[in-house]
């Protein structure tokens, strides 16, 4: 997981929360030398991206480890270029490199050959 740097410590609200002590430790292991506060941070701005729909990630073709054959039930937004994919239309869903299944339309397909 990337972390952003949004703002410094200093600047930050301190505020508790209850956390099992097997989850604590579980995400001391997982977020290594970042830390696991820092980790939480960045879990939670990403839940907050994704509700309000500001979240875009990004992605290159060499992210993408395979492709397979969907069709939008909405609209959705190529995760490649950008570009507007309508729903009912034809599209690929993308695996990426960490476990991610992502929309791709179907002529972003041609820059991953």
């Amino acid at each position: 997981m990337r972390t952003i740097t949004r703002t410094t410590t200093t600047d930050m609200e301190v505020t508790s929360i209850r956390l099992e002590r097997v989850l604590k430790d579980k995400l001391k292991e997982i977020s290594g030398n970042q830390g696991y506060q820092a980790l939480i941070r960045d879990v939670l701005w990403n839940f907050v991206q994704q509700k309000s729909g500001d979240y875009r990630p990004q992605f290159c073709a060499g992210d993408i480890r395979a492709v397979f054959n969907a069709t939008a039930r909405k609209n959705e937004i190529c995760a490649l270029t950008g570009k507007l994919i309508p729903a009912n239309a034809t599209m690929l869903l993308g695996l990426t490199i960490h476990g991610d299944l992502v929309p791709l339309s179907m002529d972003s397909y041609t820059n991953l050959k």
